[in-house]
């Protein structure tokens, strides 16, 4: 089986193609059968009841019995060196079994069968540089695996714990991380109290995606709850986040859209750092963006943000969004926000119903990146209001 460089390049190309554990194993498989004949399948460690091939390729049929070449795989005086399952009364099947491992980390073996002809040396050596290259990438996916559910853990646990906004206004919050991985960016949603019965909505988005952006998507998200602390006005809030940003070269640059609410007088007032408009919705189910003046994202040292204040009457929702929820690949911006636009409500759809309507008409499941929505809402006045 005399396999040439340009020919190895592509085989091994073959492998690892993505960080998904099953579908490595199967390319493994099939480049195993293609090259040396017969069948292949990947065999874990674990209890002898239950154990099966997984991911085999070629033809079924030629592997043997697979409690057969577990229990002789678990005997083998060396785990790290091939094995050859012979054939048995009642099972003329044999196997080479070659150590699904890299370093100190074994995920198994490969299991391969051609009926009679046993493979030579050369084979063996191809098919443990195979599983040697696979078992790389089976680690680095684990590893991943492993890094993206802690950084799932650390944003649900961030989100699981927003400021309570005063009872004068009803808020939901929805997060979607992209795709169908643990890992998550640095999307966050925040409400704090403040003073006169007024609440300060928060949404942000971190660049990047992974540990770092989920890091310092925290660090933003304290900063602000101690500056907005102080009762300041959107756009003050702003500059003095961007300045505490700028002075720590390592954190990443942040949009944010802030939108201080007063029940009392139906007023909010807005400001945003780079971030994408919030819509309005009204009683008759229409969206509808609204102006805000754009300042530079958080962390460039550059300020100039500027508060823009509407009316906000009682049953019109205010929803506010980072871009996941309408950028799309190759699409103009201002046609996405048209989609969002074009959207009909309903007549006085409830804040989860607004919520469900975005996310199920946009496709946020299926988003190119991490979505954040909070949609905000006058409760309806019904005693005389506390000062």
């Amino acid at each position: 089986m005399p396999v040439g460089p340009a020919e190895l390049r592509a085989v091994v190309a073959g492998i690892g193609t993505t960080l998904d554990e099953h579908t490595t194993c199967a390319e493994l498989t099939r480049a195993a059968a293609a090259q040396v004949g017969g069948a292949a399948a990947v065999l874990r460690w674990g209890s002898e009841a239950g154990v099966s091939y997984e991911a085999v390729g070629g033809d079924r049929a030629l592997l043997p019995d697979v409690r057969r070449v577990a229990a002789a795989a678990r005997v083998a005086a060396d785990p790290e060196e091939d094995l050859t399952v012979g054939a048995e009364p009642g099972d003329e099947r044999s196997a080479l079994c070659v150590p699904l491992a890299t370093g100190d980390r074994h995920y198994g073996v490969l299991v391969c069968a051609r009926g009679s002809t046993p493979y030579t040396p050369p084979e063996a050596e191809f098919l443990r540089f195979l599983t040697e290259r696979a078992a790389s990438h089976i680690r680095q996916a684990r590893e991943h695996d492993a890094v993206g559910t802690i950084i799932g853990k650390l944003q649900r646990a961030l989100l699981a714990e927003p400021g309570r906004p005063h009872p004068n206004l009803d808020v939901a919050i929805r997060y979607l991380p992209v795709g169908h991985s643990a890992l998550v960016g640095g999307d966050w949603c925040e409400t704090v109290r403040l003073h006169f019965g007024r609440t300060l909505l928060v949404v942000g988005d971190v660049m990047g995606h992974g540990l770092e952006a989920a890091v310092d998507m925290t660090a933003y998200r304290s900063s602000l709850r101690y500056i907005a602390s102080a009762d300041l006005p959107p756009h003050r809030v702003l500059r003095q986040l961007d300045d505490m940003a700028a002075d720590e070269p390592e954190r990443r640059p942040a949009t944010c859209l802030l939108a201080q609410v007063d029940p009392n007088r139906g007023l909010v007032t807005l400001a945003s750092a780079g971030h994408l408009p919030p819509f309005t919705i009204d009683t008759d189910g229409r969206a509808a963006p609204l102006p805000v003046p754009v300042g530079p994202p958080l962390g460039t040292g550059l300020g100039g943000y500027e508060p823009a204040t509407f009316r906000l009457a009682p049953g019109r929702t205010l929803i506010l969004f980072t871009d996941g929820l309408v950028e799309r690949r190759g699409e103009d911006i201002d046609r996405s926000l048209d989609r969002l636009a074009a959207l009909d409500f309903g007549t006085a759809p409830a804040l989860e119903d607004i919520l469900d309507t975005v996310v199920a008409r946009l496709d946020a499941r299926h988003a190119e990146d991490d979505v954040a929505v909070l949609a905000a809402r006058l409760r309806p006045r019904s005693g005389p209001q506390p000062g």
